[in-house]
């Protein structure tokens, strides 16, 4: 079986890890395909080195552009590579530009799409990314969803066939990965900070970065808070940060991006997170971190139960208001129980094509099926 896999940006980086692992465990050849929609060294090949992610087969260099550009470039520079590479499937994950690029590309040429983390909504369609993930969810023959409320959803839109439920595979990793973690990792004395005596910011999403107002009033936000705060700035925030002043005369600790494990120890031994980011929600909700979500609204709503993540916007009083609070002893496992990889590794060795999945058995999976029979 050959699974062409198309990447793009560090979220898919740290999932293709958990899952490329397991493909090759298995003896399934895996065509990794790298779009250059993070291209800063810092936020790609770090963790391919790290993660010890293949190197990708295909590079398609397409970096920054605007939404249409950079969706159609990526479009067009992996079209000959799918149909000279013939794939049995080609897996997307989440919901970034390289995700809509490889399903659409796949769904013009017939190639069947699977699509890792599907069934999420913000229902929020001012979102590049809200878009992008209907549109990969109503091309794609298999979902695999994190949980059960993914899986309503797509129920809710017609989609019922094909749909796994799996888990996160971002759980496989940063369970393992938490666990393995000292007391006081040594990324704390690069930054001055004691264990639980800071917080952790990131700021990337275009809603918060292109408007100075509100960037500034996140950031009035963050100077607010009693304790310092280690702010890794993603590529695209490192302008509006610099003339703004961040982490100059105030308690925001200023620093490039990190590798992945860093940034893990970092915010396992955080007192809160303050972010835009879907997955650092997660990754923060597994690590059992209060996070406070610089938006209106969040894919990941389980997060928001018993107060383990508060939606704030770039509200400062709110932002401020939130970085010390009292969270529950016990936590539900949402996102499943690190077996995610197995799961869709599985799923996909058992289909093989389109037409056995019709009417091959998956009861030796250990995953629920979603189907209109």
């Amino acid at each position: 079986m050959r699974v062409l896999s198309v990447v793009g940006a560090r979220p898919q980086f740290v999932k293709a890890a958990v899952l490329s692992a397991e493909l090759a465990h298995r003896g399934i050849d895996e065509i990794l395909v790298h779009t250059g929609q993070h291209y800063d060294a810092t936020m790609s090949d770090v963790f391919f080195t790290e993660l010890s992610l293949p190197k990708p087969r295909y590079e398609l260099g397409v970096g920054s552009a605007g939404h249409g550009a950079q969706t159609g470039e990526m479009m067009r520079r992996l079209e000959p590579i799918v149909t000279a590479e013939s794939p049995d499937w080609l897996l997307v994950y989440g919901d970034t530009n390289s995700t809509l690029a490889g399903a659409l590309v796949a769904a013009k040429l017939q190639v069947p799409v699977a699509h890792v983390e599907a069934g999420l909504r913000s229902f929020n369609r001012t979102m590049p990314e809200e878009i992008n993930r209907i549109v990969a969810d109503h091309v794609s023959t298999l979902l695999f969803v994190p949980n059960a409320r993914a899986a309503a959803q797509l129920a809710s839109e017609g989609v019922v066939e094909g749909v796994y439920e799996v888990g996160d595979l971002m759980v496989d990793l940063v369970s393992r990965v938490g666990k393995a973690l000292p007391e006081r990792p040594a990324i704390l004395e690069r930054f001055g900070v004691e264990p639980y005596g800071y917080g952790m910011a990131t700021i990337h999403r275009a809603s918060n970065t292109d408007d100075p107002a509100t960037f500034l009033r996140i950031v009035e936000g963050l100077r607010a808070v009693d304790m310092p705060i280690v702010f890794p700035v993603h590529p695209r925030t490192r302008a509006i940060a610099a003339a703004n002043g961040v982490g100059r005369d105030d308690n925001i600790i200023v620093s490039q991006p990190l590798a992945y494990g860093e940034t893990m120890a970092l915010l396992a031994r955080s007192c809160v997170l303050f972010t835009d980011s879907g997955g650092m929600q997660k990754e923060a909700y597994v690590l059992r971190v209060p996070c406070v979500t610089l938006r209106q609204e969040t894919e990941w709503v389980e997060t928001l139960e018993d107060g383990w993540n508060v939606l704030a916007g770039s509200d400062p009083a709110k932002i401020a208001a939130n970085a010390r609070r009292l969270m529950p002893a016990n936590q539900v496992a949402h996102y499943g129980d690190g077996g995610c990889a197995q799961r869709i590794a599985q799923a996909l060795s058992g289909c093989g094509n389109v037409e056995r999945e019709r009417s091959v058995s998956f009861s030796s999976l250990n995953a629920r099926r979603y189907s209109a029979s």
